[in-house]
């Protein structure tokens, strides 16, 4: 039996933390919320300087590791009192399940190896009666790995939730691209299943307190908002919110998971990857059995969150550019992740580079404002066409495409999804170097540079490419007769972009290096 909580206690010691998935969406959120409580936080990342241009970045300790590795998970618990685990596989290879298990079972064996007194994971909610084998692969998978936490050595709290509201969340994005860009839709059999949405601030909520439960709380906990709606009706209930016109919605028993997924891929910036188990897991009905996570943390007033006002507090994040973290937050599934342009040790192999250098009146303030603002609406300065086109074939064999967008207007950093780019590296003022996330056979690095120059800056730029096998060499060489429109129009319309800038600015007239 389960203990139920007392009355009000005295105040209690910090506990220390470990976050796997800070990289993440909610991962990156869930970082802020526990030091607000008070607590030490160290996050195990496979690349730990993602998180270095967090706010938070200075106040948590930061690990390199990967929940499959044994030897740096067991590293990284030492000394941890509660350990959140928040990863998962976005593949949809052989086997991701069988991953996902044995991640699963290094985290908890770990644990118990150094006296971690609690695992907190969050998985998807599992509908009532359907045998697991008719739950959609990502959904069983997760159903999976909370049943290892709770068969395993340590106490586990495992939080169940079904569709996430709040800026930037896959589910969120889905919903909003869906509704904003169909006023008349056809759609599939699935929005017509019944769902139980919650709000992120609600999630993180549960995850904060699940740190304190008694230590003989070893179950599951279905959350979720006040709300059961189908999918219809949260597509016309965000349609009121943002204040469109009513959508006509119809229909049509053939969508399959698969092909809702192209479509869903088609509208909205969610690649296929990820909209097919969202799209596979809302074939589900997905209600809360129980709701009992109160008797350990009791919601304060105004909690959970209705369904309206968490697209509201979502929408205010959108149009205040306050978002603190996107679903594209987390590596696209088959991208590259180890090696950087700046290596020294390439292994005999080929490096492939197109160099671009101009010279502008501009000072390095506005160049690297240009450069900083690159990518989303302001887009790429070049061959426009070009741009989409490359998107869209990007799509079509299932990668992130271009309209992954940015998380920020003006603001980058290190970790940002920039439509199919990756920000890996930012010098401000200075350095912007971004790795490809398109399907490519090879890796691939963009480089922009704003150097002193004489009466004004210099403009550099450099495009990287690391072959894989015959493939990759005949990729390059077929691309490189457009490189001096797209890179070469790149670098012309930067500077130019820059001088324009300059000029607005009060006065332009005198512009120079700072």
């Amino acid at each position: 039996m389960d203990s139920t909580p007392q009355g009000p206690r005295a105040p209690q010691t910090p506990l220390h933390c470990l976050v796997t998935g800070a990289t993440g969406y909610i991962g990156g959120r869930l970082v802020p919320e526990l030091l607000s409580a008070g607590h030490r936080v160290r996050c195990l990342a496979r690349s730990p300087e993602r998180l270095r241009d967090h706010p938070w970045a200075g106040q948590v300790e930061k690990v390199r590791g990967d929940v499959t590795d044994a030897a740096s998970t067991a590293a990284a618990m030492e000394g941890v009192d509660v350990a959140y685990y928040l990863v998962h596989s976005l593949n949809t290879g052989a086997r991701f399940e069988e991953r996902d298990r044995a991640a699963a079972r290094t985290f908890a064996e770990a644990a118990r190896a150094a006296g971690v007194r609690r695992i907190v994971y969050l998985g998807g909610l599992v509908p009532a009666g359907e045998a697991s084998r008719d739950l959609s692969p990502h959904l069983r998978s997760r159903a999976e790995v909370g049943q290892v936490f709770l068969d395993g050595p340590v106490p586990a709290t495992v939080l169940r939730a079904a569709v996430v509201i709040g800026s930037g969340s896959a589910s969120f994005e889905m919903l909003r691209y869906l509704t904003e860009r169909l006023p008349a839709m056809v759609t599939p059999s699935w929005v017509g299943t019944r769902v139980q949405p919650i709000a992120v601030r609600d999630v993180l909520r549960y995850l904060v307190g699940s740190a304190r439960m008694p230590e003989d709380v070893n179950r599951t906990f279905d959350i979720g908002g006040p709300d059961v709606l189908t999918y219809e009706e949260m597509m016309r209930r965000y349609a009121k919110v943002a204040q469109l016109r009513p959508r006509l919605i119809l229909r049509v028993p053939m969508l399959t998971p698969r092909l809702s997924s192209l479509w869903i891929g088609l509208v909205t910036p969610v690649p296929r990857a990820l909209a097919r188990p969202l799209a596979e897991s809302l074939r589900h009905e997905v209600v809360c059995r129980d709701h009992d996570i109160t008797r350990y943390v009791p919601a304060p007033p105004g909690h959970p969150i209705g369904f309206d006002r968490s697209l509201e507090l979502a929408l205010q994040r959108v149009r205040e550019a306050n978002v603190a973290t996107r679903w594209s937050n987390a590596a696209f599934p088959g991208a590259p992740s180890d090696p950087l342009p700046t290596d020294p040790d390439w292994a005999g192999g080929s490096l492939y580079t197109d160099d671009r250098c101009r010279e502008t009146s501009a000072g390095q303030r506005e160049l690297w404002h240009i450069i900083e603002g690159i990518g989303g609406e302001n887009g790429w300065y070049s061959a426009p066409l070009a741009w989409a086109v490359r998107g869209w074939l990007d799509r079509l064999v299932g990668g992130a495409g271009i309209r992954r967008g940015r998380r920020d207007a003006s603001r980058l950093r290190v970790g940002d999804s920039l439509d199919f780019w990756r920000v890996e590296e930012i010098e401000p003022g200075r350095l912007l170097r971004l790795r490809a996330e398109m399907r490519l056979p090879g890796l691939a690095w963009l480089e922009m540079y704003a150097d002193p120059g004489a009466g004004g800056s210099r403009y550099r730029q450099r495009a990287l490419f690391h072959p894989r096998g015959l493939l990759g060499h005949l990729y390059w060489w077929g691309v490189s007769p457009f490189h001096a429109v797209v890179f070469g129009g790149m670098a012309r319309n930067i500077t130019r972009a820059a001088e324009h800038l300059a000029d607005a600015r009060p006065g332009g007239g005198s512009r120079g290096a700072e």
